[in-house]
Order: C-alpha cells, then sequence, then structure tokens
C-alpha cells in the first residue's frame, strides 16, 4: 500500500497542505526547477542546517541559499514555515525499531522508549517544535502503531494502549529534553557533562537552605545530584511496573479502571477578563506568603528545639 493509498478515497476532508506533502498526496507545483528541486531536497538541507545550527536558523531564505535558490522557488512546493517543519519533524522521527513479538509488551515498550531517546538525541531541535496537535503524519503514526501492536495482545482496550503509548512516548520526550539541554550546555560552556552535573551540584548546595526547603536540602546532602543512577530509566521502569500491575489486576478478575475525561482548559476570554488576572495574582501573592510563614515557623520549631537542648526545664 502506497502512502496515497493509505487515504480513504471517500474521505470528505482538505488535509492541510504539510499533511498532504508528508503522504505524498499533494499536487505537484505547476511551475519551478523541477528536475532541481523537490520537497525531498527542500527538508534534507533544512534538516541539515537544524542539526548545524539548531532550529533557530531555520527560515525559507536560509533553506533557499543552501540549496542555492530565491526564497519564491520553495514557497512552490513548501508554503509555508510551519509545513517545513512538519516535514523536517517527519524526516527526523524515522521509522521506530521493530519489536519482537515473542518478548513481550514491556521489552517491546522499552525498545521502543530508548529508539524515540536516541531520535531526539540525534536531533534535538525536534523538541523546540512548539506541540500543537498530533502530527498525524506517516513515520509518526509508525510509532504509535508500533506501540498498538506490542500491546495488542495484552486485556488492555483501545484506549488504555493509546493511553500506556502516550505514558511512554511523553516520558521519552522528557528525556530527551533534558539530555539535549545538557547536550547544549556543553556546546556553549566546553563543559563535560560531568562537569556540568558536578556545577549544578554546587549550584543547590550553596542555595537550598533546610529552612526553606528541608526535604530537598536532605536530597542535596545524600549526594542526589551527583549520583550516577538514572532517574529517568527508573521513570519507566516503575511506569512499565504499574503498567504490570494493572494488567494483573485485570488477570486476576480485577475491576477495569473508568477513564477520566480529559481537562477542560479555562476559557481565553474568562483568564483574559482583568478581575479573574487580579483575583489570580492575589491567590499567587497568598502562596507565596503562605510559603514565607511557613519558612519562619520552621525556623522558630528549630530554634526552640536548640534551646530547649542547652537548657532543658527542669
Amino acid at each position: 500500500m502506497t502512502r496515497g493509498d493509505a487515504m480513504s478515497e471517500d474521505a470528505d476532508i482538505e488535509l492541510p497542505r504539510g499533511v498532504a506533502l508528508a503522504w505524498g498526496v499533494a499536487a505537484d507545483p505547476q511551475r519551478g526547477p523541477k528536475r532541481e528541486m523537490s520537497v525531498e531536497k527542500i527538508v534534507e538541507a533544512a534538516v541539515e542546517l537544524a542539526d548545524a545550527e539548531g532550529l533557530g536558523a531555520v527560515s525559507m531564505a536560509a533553506v533557499a541559499a543552501r540549496l542555492g535558490y530565491t526564497p519564491m522557488s520553495l514557497y512552490r512546493y513548501v508554503s509555508a514555515k510551519d509545513d517545513l517543519l512538519l516535514l523536517m519533524q517527519e524526516d527526523a522521527t524515522g521509522l521506530p525499531p521493530e519489536p519482537v513479538r515473542d518478548d513481550g509488551w514491556r521489552a517491546g515498550l522499552q525498545l521502543l522508549f530508548h529508539g524515540m531517546l536516541a531520535s531526539y538525541l540525534r536531533h534535538p531541535w525536534v523538541l523546540d517544535i512548539p506541540i500543537t496537535g498530533s502530527p498525524i503524519t506517516p513515520n509518526s503514526s509508525a510509532w504509535i502503531e508500533a506501540s498498538l501492536v506490542v500491546l495488542a495482545e495484552t486485556p488492555l482496550t483501545q484506549e488504555e494502549r493509546v493511553a500506556v503509548t502516550l505514558l511512554v512516548t511523553g516520558h521519552a520526550r522528557w528525556y530527551g529534553t533534558v539530555m539535549a539541554g545538557y547536550a547544549t550546555q556543553g556546546r556553549t560552556s566546553g563543559l563535560t557533562p560531568e562537569q556540568i552535573t558536578a556545577r549544578e551540584a554546587a549550584l543547590f548546595d550553596a542555595l537550598i537552605s533546610a529552612e526553606g526547603y528541608p526535604a530537598l536540602r536532605a536530597a542535596v546532602d545524600d549526594g542526589v545530584f551527583v549520583s550516577d543512577a538514572d532517574p529517568f530509566v527508573f521513570g519507566i521502569d516503575r511506569i512499565l511496573d504499574g503498567v504490570a500491575a494493572y494488567l494483573d489486576a485485570l488477570s486476576a478478575g480485577g475491576r477495569r479502571v473508568t477513564p477520566a475525561p480529559w481537562t477542560v482548559l479555562e476559557d481565553a476570554d474568562v483568564v483574559a477578563d482583568k478581575k479573574v488576572r487580579e483575583a489570580k495574582k492575589a491567590v499567587r501573592d497568598a502562596d507565596r506568603a503562605l510559603r514565607d510563614a511557613r519558612k519562619l515557623e520552621r525556623i522558630a520549631v528549630r530554634d526552640a528545639r536548640e534551646r530547649n537542648a542547652r537548657h532543658p526545664s527542669v
């Protein structure tokens, strides 16, 4: 089946230009240097530019200059920068690794998790593209498909399989964001990952007090921020433990969890209302005052204990 075949012939929907280009069902431009120019070459040049200089360096003019054409030549093929970003993301995402079905759902999800992370580390600029919805493109859809296939033999419902997929992909994206941040720091500062970690640990040690942040201070003192333990690998293992426990409960005849509805965002007009903004600010100020008061309370309790230790009552 070709990409074009994947689209239902009777689908009554007009595809956005970028999505149509990704699926290979967009009309070719009527004019332009056809033999020398193509959507694929434009995307390839844009990805190379982003890999070398970051997403901020990508513009239609910069990509055109890299190819030796005018920006107008590009617009005949990719009519908007948002479409170009979508196609770049599709190219950088690539296809998922092929899980081995006999290895089980957990091994399959771990393989996909690490595959996503590797993709982000190869092209960290992908993480700078704003999320405006699900990228309904062939490669992105292939990752979802791979996860659903891995989970197909489990008693999870379709909704639950998609939810687990989003949980794993979200954790991989967060992991990639942090790792890409360290890589960016390393390029700009010339420091190794170990040196960056040591510097951050020193900042935590200098700024986090037991009075203001007692639990965080305890973690600092315990060496958490210089530990070699990978918190994200620990996290994905615990996520999958939770899925396994839910599957075990279902197998034992436990009750299926009823999915909660989507969180309803506040209406934009309501959020923009002056009185609403003032009320939200008052809440933030009250929260800040409460935190300060609790800090003073902790200090007072500590001082009282020290005084009592020095001068115990008879």
